[in-house]
């Protein structure tokens, strides 16, 4: 699979990430990336980074060593109404927004209590995509949560940092194999994260795309081998390529 973007990825304002922004950027481009975004997690996450933090991404340029540059944020999921730890008049000014269910930030509840977080964050016009859908500790509806990403035009991620063999999310593979041939049922499309949280790995989705082989999972439904693909659910990223990458 032509794989040429990463969105989810950390650095050193996350708190527990040990790259900067610059290293991270400079590490997509060894990768041979056409577009980087940074998603350093907000600050209910324990050692992140301030609000404030969020609030000048002007100053970053668009393009850094040749490839694109998109700065958004990985929101926590603070109850099971959905809400976020970021305000709307700071989320309008990110790029785009990945939403996910961390345990220092929110306790696991019922299948049907942790399903409602996740579809009331679906609603949620500023954020475009749901992290790490894959954690046990997190059970889920995974039909239900399909069908609300397919109805609120939203993406779904699969976490490769999940698949690795040392991650920390139970039942990762189990869960995303039931996700991934209900997202096959519904025609909803998913995005390949890595998560990286050093240099390293940043691009690296080679257990995403040994699971997606295995399944025989549809090209046309991962995003990730086209800017024309993601667009459609990313409106900043529609606007600055309409606009030859300009602000």
């Amino acid at each position: 699979m032509y794989d040429i973007l990463d969105l989810h990825t950390h650095t050193t304002a996350s708190g527990h990430a040990y790259n900067s922004l610059c290293e991270m950027v400079r590490a997509a481009a060894e990768a041979g990336l056409t577009l980087f975004g940074c998603s350093d997690h907000t600050p209910a996450m324990p050692g992140s980074c301030e609000a404030f933090h969020f609030i000048n991404f002007k100053v970053i340029p668009r393009e850094l060593f040749g490839v694109k540059v998109l700065m958004g944020a990985e929101l926590n999921i603070m109850d099971f109404k959905g809400t976020v730890d970021l305000p709307p008049d700071y989320l309008e000014r990110l790029d785009y927004c990945i939403a996910s269910l961390h345990p220092p930030c929110i306790e696991s509840g019922t299948r049907e209590q942790n399903t409602s977080a996740y579809i009331h964050a679906l609603e949620n016009p500023y954020i475009h995509i749901i992290g790490h859908p894959d954690d046990s500790r997190y059970p889920v509806d995974y039909e239900a949560l399909v069908s609300a990403a397919k109805r609120n035009h939203k993406l779904l991620e699969m976490n490769n940092s999940s698949l690795n063999p040392r991650g920390f999310r139970p039942g990762a593979p189990e869960n995303y194999r039931v996700m991934l041939e209900l997202c096959r049922r519904y025609e909803q499309p998913v995005i390949i994260d890595s998560d990286a949280h050093f240099c390293t790995d940043v691009g690296n989705h080679r257990y995403a795309h040994a699971l997606l082989q295995e399944l025989n999972f549809p090209e046309e439904l991962v995003v990730n081998t086209s800017l024309d693909k993601l667009a459609p659910y990313l409106p900043k990223l529609a606007a600055l390529m309409a606009g030859g990458w300009q602000e």
